[in-house]
């Protein structure tokens, strides 16, 4: 145009211009250098009507190195519309149409590409029946495919608007001025979800001005009012009616009934699915198209909340790529507008036994952006042979198979069971290499099962049909499983189940060196985790007897394993000869080392120490696997003290809370309950039943007849409850004894330390009934307990005089050395060492807890303490020194069996042995530092050292 009036120009050198990138398919708005004919183009402009100056901002060279003239814009547009065009009026190839200025054979490859994005092509370019329909649509390719969706979604009426909206410049003005007034103005047509929704809002608002307004001029204002340019909503109209009168050209019916979101959005997904984003986990951008970013125009009223999916109008590139008007969509809808464009990746195929095929997961993509990362398909139709190989080896080899199958499966049932039984003689015989290998059982299916045949219901199909004429066509044979015999692999040697104690445990073997699981798993509910005879599960079954016993063996010394050569015709001639007892299996070693190779000469002894048990192999130790009453497993271990210690209490709880027995009596004075037996047995319910072992309960005033889980609970409660049934007996005599007994006030002054005068007094005549009626054998009915009664009445006030002396001495005595140490506070060790003796030895019920024939001991004990502190005075730094080297040598025995005493505690149980080598501890004590006032008994401490060892 010719301006008059312009005498000045000043030229930047600088133009934005619109340019089309092939490589990420959107339109770019840069700023670039303009040709030399552009920039006299802009000289010109100051000189048309008188001469002008021209200032331009850049210098002569930089002028000289610009191209003559601006490239082509068919050089820098899409030509999907071009080659659409080309086609539907059969001009030919577009490659081969003599352009003036050709357009680079990139820019062609684009315009077909974005034509089978579109469907209007096929892969080799030939025109779709849309891209014939859209050939006769004068639009832009995409928004003609979007006027072609939504005739078929049924929305062509909202889509006429918005193509039209789409292909005038924005009516929206935004003065820079003005920008928070226009932004206000324009905020009533906005909507949350779509800026497409916008146009029609925009739309209807403008229908209802031209239906309202009386003249032009006030058309005019309301637009103005609003920011918005009349001249192109005017425009808009006018593209509008064209498009209104080209649906009615080619009898496209508009819908009546105003169309859903989902069916817009889909017709408009239809010609822009190279604009759709999803948003970044990581990142505040979208991943678009191709592996583009792109952020959501800062104009938009979505910016903030558009969602994870979206679909643009436009991606421009200005300062950064932006999609601008922008809409909310769905990922499923991609699947179904952009069927023909999806690529799909198949990973992990497996077998689900639940579904009985093999399953795959898709990864669908569309332009690069995952759609669905992870959909769980069907891998049959996809890759028949590599599903049917999955399906053979992992239903038919491996027997994944659901239970309805496998009922209807005879064949299956009789393999499994078949290879379960083989497996089995493996775990047994601790041998891999009885069962063939997988690989032949596959073979076996492989050649009889017809290609095609992937899933449960299709080989069911032609099973069906198949076993009609061989019943037996799939079963597997012995000897075609089996690589060699499992000699000697019997039910004898290898039991299912083993009877303990009149109860049946059930076995399983496994054959795995190194796993937890590995040699033969002994089931035991919590009911009778006390009840196992530890020392008969040392045999373990007869099948691993002799192994177990060889390698025993060979932890002998060489001295005496020389005898036992060859070990294992020993190991067999024992199992041969002794059966499993109850009783611990190296003490019955012992005795037949001793009785057949004659080595019970001096020098020859043979004690349990010598054994190492622990370096026999795991798997020749039973693995004990504790369970609940529904059978959930509480614990495992090779050991089963360890499972007592840890359970033992729980163990006695549930045993009483299980069993119901009529054996349980209480409130009972005398003998009138019948005879008591030594076991019952005890119903615990789902038809099992378990040994309980009967005995009396102390309840203070009164007895009962209670039901225990082990024989030794039974023996201990079993002593109290007798002794308060034979003090009931002699009530009135013992009220004289209260009365009588010899030095009861000083006992009781001396005893004030420890407990009330009431105490002393009834653990006094505890002990002198006991020594009267608690003698072997105990009585078992009302005869033998009244007949014990009369035994004992004359002689429970001699021994209760006798008590009361003994009593009398010892409290003299520890009272004498509490008053004595104080003067011995520098030898700090020493007097520590004494004061946890004295507590041990003088407890508050030390007269009724200690054993009659360890109390008469110690006065002995409570004589070597006060010559240990008298040669400690005497001595000097050398007694003193000579003392804690003595100390040095017993306190590691000590500490030995306190550690195993706190483990005998939480498990509940008492071991005699133990208890033996605590008063033996007490021995040690006087010979360490008191020897001139003897032992029972030779005694050392290597002996104790040994005798642990042995334990």
């Amino acid at each position: 145009l010719t301006v008059p009036g312009i005498r000045y120009v000043v030229d930047s050198g600088l133009a934005r211009i619109k340019r089309y990138s092939y490589r990420n398919k959107v339109e770019q708005l840069q700023i670039e250098k303009i040709s030399q004919a552009s920039a006299n183009q802009r000289a010109g402009r100051c000189g048309r009507v008188a001469a002008g100056v021209c200032i331009r901002l850049y210098d002569e060279q930089d002028f000289g190195s610009r191209p003559p003239y601006s490239e082509p814009e068919i050089q820098r547009s899409s030509l999907a519309g071009v080659i659409l065009r080309m086609k539907g009026l059969r001009l030919g190839d577009v490659e081969d149409f003599p352009f003036l200025e050709a357009p680079p054979q990139k820019a062609i490859s684009d315009g077909y590409q974005l034509l089978l994005e579109l469907g209007a092509v096929t892969a080799e370019h030939a025109l779709t029946p849309d891209g014939q329909e859209l050939a006769k649509i004068p639009l832009d390719p995409r928004l003609g495919r979007m006027i072609v969706a939504a005739r078929d979604e049924g929305c062509l009426r909202e889509v006429l608007v918005i193509a039209a909206a789409l292909s005038v410049q924005d009516p929206r003005e935004r003065p820079q001025e003005r920008q928070g007034s226009a932004d206000a103005a324009h905020r009533k047509f906005a909507d949350e979800k779509s800026e497409f929704l916008s146009w029609l809002k925009l739309w209807d608002w403008y229908q209802a001005e031209l239906d309202h307004r009386k003249s032009q001029r006030k058309l005019v204002e309301a637009c103005h009012a609003n920011f918005l340019s009349a001249l192109r909503m005017r425009e808009w109209h006018d593209i509008h009616g064209q498009l209104h009168a080209l649906a009615a050209e080619h009898q496209w019916r508009e819908n009546q009934l105003p169309a859903t979101y989902d069916a817009i959005h889909r017709a408009l997904l239809a010609g822009l699915l190279g604009n759709i984003g999803c948003k970044s986990e990581e990142a505040a951008h979208y991943l678009g198209a191709r592996g583009i970013k792109l952020l959501i125009h800062p104009a938009s009223a979505l910016q903030k909340k558009a969602g994870k999916w979206i679909v643009a109008a436009e991606i421009s590139e200005t300062t950064r790529l932006f999609a601008r008007c922008v809409a909310r969509i769905e990922p499923e809808w991609l699947e179904r507008v952009g069927a023909h464009l999806l690529k799909r990746s198949h990973f992990d195929p497996h077998w689900e036994k639940k579904a009985m095929q093999a399953i795959a997961f898709e990864r669908i993509t569309l332009h690069g952006i995952v759609v669905d990362p992870r959909r769980r398909v069907s891998f049959g139709p996809l890759n028949p042979p590599a599903a049917r190989e999955i399906f053979i080896r992992q239903a038919l080899v491996e027997g994944e198979v659901s239970e309805e199958f496998a009922r209807r499966w005879a064949f299956f049932t009789h393999n499994q069971q078949l290879i379960l039984e083989i497996e089995t003689l493996e775990h047994k015989s601790r041998r891999p290499d009885v069962l063939v290998d997988d690989e032949l059982i596959f073979t076996f299916y492989d050649q009889i099962i017809p290609d095609g045949i992937y899933s449960g219901a299709s080989f069911d199909k032609w099973r069906s049909e198949a076993e009609r004429g061989h019943p037996r066509l799939l079963h597997l044979l012995r000897e075609d499983l089996m690589r060699h015999e499992a000699a000697g692999i019997t039910s004898e040697a290898f039991p299912h189940q083993l009877q303990l104690g009149g109860v049946d445990y059930p076995l399983a073997y496994h054959f795995e060196p190194g796993s937890a699981r590995d040699g033969v798993t002994l089931t035991v509910p919590l009911a009778q985790l006390n009840q196992l005879p530890a020392a008969r599960c040392e045999w373990l079954v007869p099948g691993l007897l002799k192994e177990k016993v060889v390698q025993l063996v060979k932890t002998l010394p060489q001295r005496i394993r020389a005898k036992l050569v060859p070990v294992p015709d020993f190991a067999a001639e024992f199992v041969a000869q002794v059966p499993p007892v109850d009783k611990p299996l190296v003490s019955a070693l012992i005795g037949f080392i001793v009785q057949s190779r004659g080595l019970n000469a001096r020098g020859w002894e043979i004690t349990p120490d010598a054994f190492r048990p622990d370096a026999v192999p795991a798997h020749l130790n039973f693995n004990f696997r504790l369970i609940d009453d529904n059978g959930r497993q509480l614990g495992i271990s090779r050991k089963l003290s360890e499972l007592r210690s840890e359970w033992g209490r729980e163990a006695k709880q549930e045993f009483a809370e299980l069993h119901e027995t009529p054996a349980e009596l209480s409130g009972l004075t005398d003998w009138s309950f019948g005879e008591l037996a030594e076991l019952i047995e005890v119903d615990v319910g789902s038809g099992q039943s378990v040994l309980g072992y009967p005995g009396l309960a102390d309840d203070g005033d009164s007895v009962s007849v209670r039901v225990f889980d082990s024989p030794g609970e039974a023996l201990r409660s079993h002593a109290a409850g007798l002794l308060r049934l034979f003090m009931l007996q002699f009530g009135e005599q013992l009220k004289y004894l209260e009365k009588n007994l010899p030095g009861l006030t000083q006992m009781a002054m001396q005893f004030m330390a420890l407990g009330t005068l009431d105490e002393l007094r009834r653990q006094l005549l505890e002990l002198a009934v006991a020594r009267a009626c608690l003698i072997e054998p105990w009585p078992t009915d009302a005869t033998s307990f009244e007949a014990r009664c009369l035994q004992a009445r004359p002689r429970v006030g001699l021994l209760a005089q006798e008590i009361a002396r003994l009593v009398g001495q010892i409290l003299a005595d520890w009272l004498a050395l509490h008053k004595k140490l104080p003067a011995f506070k520098a030898y700090g060790s020493t007097v520590h060492d004494i004061e946890g003796q004295l507590a041990r030895l003088i407890g508050k019920r030390f007269i009724a807890d200690t054993p009659f024939e360890r109390l008469q001991h110690f006065p002995r004990y409570l004589k070597a303490i006060a010559l240990r502190l008298d040669k400690l005075k005497a001595g000097g730094a050398q007694g003193a020194a000579r003392d804690a080297r003595l100390l040095a040598e017993y306190l590691p025995l000590w500490t030995n069996y306190q550690r195993r005493t706190i483990v005998l505690a939480k498990q509940g149980v008492s071991d005699p042995q133990l208890e033996q080598f605590r008063w033996l501890l007490e021995e040690l004590r006087v010979h360490l530092f008191a020897q001139e006032l003897r032992t029972p008994s030779p005694i050392s401490s290597k002996r104790l050292q040994k005798m642990w060892e042995g334990m």
